[in-house]
């Protein structure tokens, strides 16, 4: 599971965009299971997403699907979660790798 620190303009909308923005970026209606929102898309078998414990951070687990040969549907699996992820967090790819590095 991976934990994503969430920039401060994005905190007071982040339950709403968790939701709203699986929507908008894999135009899909996400279930709702034990507090966490889910959905399978394209390359995904699994993707978990839910508010962190702190209110600060997104939690995300994913599970990808194994035996998939089109490049395609990995590579545009890829740029929906990094656009999802990106407009969720408020931070960019790169911003979000320098985050990663200092807290380690």
């Amino acid at each position: 599971m991976q934990e994503y620190p969430i920039k401060r303009t994005h905190i007071k909308q982040l339950s709403e965009n968790i939701v709203e923005k699986l929507k908008e970026h894999f135009e899909i209606e996400p279930k709702e299971v034990d507090g966490f929102y889910q959905i399978s898309f394209g390359a995904i078998e699994s993707m978990q997403v839910k508010v962190g414990a702190t209110g600060k951070t997104m939690l995300v687990e994913t599970k990808s699907k194994t035996g998939i040969e089109d490049e395609q549907i990995i590579l545009d699996t890829n740029r929906r979660f990094r656009r999802y992820l990106d407009a969720v967090t408020g931070y960019t790819t790169k911003e979000r790798v320098k985050k990663a590095k200092t807290v380690e």
